[in-house]
């Protein structure tokens, strides 16, 4: 077709797909097609709005790196991520639910014994995590891989510190015979997502802030059981409600209890006052 016009041209782009030897991929681009002109159409797109959209894209992928990924960001601001993890993430009853995966998980993170201090340093006060890794019916699971990661106090995770350095508040356990688990790592602090980039000046156009309530990240996988990608929220927390990712469940909210300076955990002695978190993950089958 040769006289195309705005009314003609998505079923033309459409018609082009019909060879298309994936048949996912031809369902997914043909619905993104019609969507995208519907959206142009919707809100009259002008051309000087479509070339800052490129202009934003641009920047964005300029600004994107293995440590640093704003795409990521991007879609966790708008809750892309969230929705794609909720309708694929779905749990039976009593499982711990899922939320976004973050952009600052790393591979290769150092291994731990049970009750060592994976803060190696980084920024905060001392935080004593203690729990059981469990099926449905709370029988221990042994030997499953646990991945922890988070911010330190002043809202920097380590690769944002020092992309090639130590790795801090970062470690990798596994669950004993039990289930169970234990280490000592920071008090997790509210921070915002970093916001110097595109997806930071969208957020402030927008009239939105750039953060997360206090939370410790988690991996968890065992052979049987679906990998659970989750986080651990502090109760009392000032962003719970409106997270900037929109990764907040209220069953994943628990108190983080504080404990003036003496006996600690692990039969140590704090000098200082510091925290307990106790909590349980549920694991689903593999259906």
């Amino acid at each position: 077709m040769r006289n195309i016009d705005e009314n003609t041209i998505t079923g033309e782009v459409i018609s082009r797909h019909q060879d298309a030897q994936n048949p996912r991929l031809e369902e997914v681009m043909t619905s993104l097609v019609r969507h995208l002109h519907d959206f142009a159409r919707e809100v009259k797109l002008t051309e000087a709005e479509w070339a800052k959209g490129i202009q934003f894209l641009r920047e964005a992928g300029d600004i994107t790196n293995d440590r640093r990924q704003e795409f990521i960001l991007l879609s966790d601001t708008l809750g892309l991520s969230m929705l794609v993890t909720a309708q694929n993430q779905r749990k039976p009853e009593g499982c711990t639910e899922s939320t976004v995966f973050g952009p600052f998980h790393v591979e290769g993170a150092p291994v731990f014994e049970h009750g060592e201090d994976i803060a190696n340093g980084a920024v905060g006060e001392p935080c004593y995590v203690r729990g059981r890794v469990v099926d449905r019916d709370h029988r221990g699971v042994a030997n499953a891989a646990i991945e922890v990661w988070q911010a330190d106090a002043e809202g920097f995770y380590d690769v944002q510190r020092a992309p090639e350095g130590e790795h801090r508040a970062r470690g990798n356990f596994k669950s004993d015979a039990t289930g169970a688990f234990h280490f000592r790592s920071i008090l997790a602090e509210a921070y915002p997502i970093p916001h110097d980039g595109p997806v930071g000046k969208m957020l402030r156009a927008l009239g939105r802030h750039p953060w997360r309530p206090a939370h410790l990240h988690f991996r968890i996988s065992a052979p049987g059981y679906q990998t659970l990608v989750t986080h651990v929220f502090r109760d009392g927390g000032k962003y719970l409600d409106s997270d900037a990712v929109f990764g907040v469940r209220s069953s994943l909210i628990a108190k983080w209890v504080r404990h003036e300076p003496g006996p600690a955990p692990g039969g140590t002695t704090s000098a200082g006052p510091f925290y307990t978190l106790d909590f349980d993950f549920v694991l689903a089958n593999v259906a």
